[in-house]
């Protein structure tokens, strides 16, 4: 099976620290081409990661027919924009999460790429490791019961004022950088969405949620208790923790982490370790996306997921009043 051929639109921190040494290691993703708002940048990205070609500006990207595929790593106040002129281009796309500042947005985006006859993924490559498909079996194989509380939080150190994930024109915020993983988490693990949402959150001078937590309450009676933040003196904080009817699952892991990750069940008492081997993420979900433009596959993160994800992420942005 050959490669697909991807442009990368944009050199922000995450595509050259994690995306794109991902890719590389992707068996049937081709880093063709590379485009920033400044051709030097994307040479430098060119020369370091082994580019085809490099462009000075998006738009001269996505008028190569040679693109099959593109990544968008850029800020979330314009991933709507570009992502729709890619679909358009006809290339499919790998959009960082969040996918948008709104569920309408995120209808929007999708619907581009239903009317263009391609392929829209968000990139929660966490999602893609085998550490939580092993974590999601338990679930559904009923090895700790119902469900009844689960707890997620990612929280990181505190960040100058002037950083683009706090600044509000570019829908900065715990909430949106962070706080996409906790709501991700506990819907992947739930499998739908709460009945009833609650929030409350702390907010710079800018007005930008430095943390915010939320409850998400179901009929049931389970509860998820989501925490983000952006204001650690040092170090980050990942956790998620799920209690049961019948026992609790626990593991101190990082999203997006590889290697060998333990997780424990806790059941009357005893506790059994187990532990999965996860991959590099970030060559997991673009090999993933690689694999549906070739042989029809459907994205892992569906979406009816992203939909969902970015529901809850507004029902919780009205609480906070964001």
């Amino acid at each position: 099976m050959r490669k697909v051929r991807w442009g990368v639109l944009g050199t922000a921190d995450i595509a050259r620290g994690q995306t794109i040494p991902g890719m590389q290691l992707a068996e049937h993703c081709e880093l063709y081409a590379i485009a920033g708002r400044k051709l030097e940048k994307a040479k430098l990205y060119q020369e370091e990661f082994g580019f085809q070609k490099a462009y000075g500006s998006y738009d001269e990207l996505l008028a190569d027919p040679e693109v099959e595929a593109v990544y968008i790593p850029l800020p979330n106040d314009i991933h709507c924009e570009w992502t729709v002129k890619a679909l358009k281009a006809k290339k499919h796309v790998l959009c960082e999460k969040p996918l948008a500042v709104s569920e309408a947005q995120a209808k929007e985006m999708f619907q581009a790429a239903e009317e263009n006859g391609v392929m829209l993924m968000e990139a929660f490559a966490y999602l893609h490791s085998p550490f939580v498909k092993a974590v999601k079996e338990e679930l559904d194989a009923g090895v700790i019961g119902e469900i009844r509380y689960l707890e997620s939080a990612f929280i990181t150190g505190r960040r100058p004022d002037t950083d683009i994930r706090l600044r509000k024109e570019t829908y900065g915020g715990a909430l949106y950088d962070l706080g996409c993983y906790a709501i991700s988490m506990a819907m992947w693990m739930l499998g739908k969405e709460p009945d009833t949402v609650r929030a409350t959150a702390q907010f710079s001078d800018k007005k930008v949620d430095l943390f915010t937590s939320a409850l998400l309450l179901y009929e049931n009676e389970a509860v998820a208790n989501l925490d983000c933040g952006m204001l650690l003196p040092t170090g980050r904080l990942d956790r998620f923790h799920i209690h049961g009817t019948l026992g609790e699952i626990v593991s101190p892991v990082e999203f997006n982490q590889c290697g060998e990750i333990p997780y424990t069940i806790i059941k009357n008492g005893v506790k059994e370790t187990k532990t999965v081997t996860a991959p590099n993420n970030y060559a997991l979900e673009s090999e993933q996306l690689s694999r549906c433009i070739l042989t029809g596959e459907k994205p892992h993160v569906s979406r009816e997921f992203s939909l969902l994800v970015a529901r809850v992420t507004d029902r919780i942005l009205k609480e906070i009043g964001y």
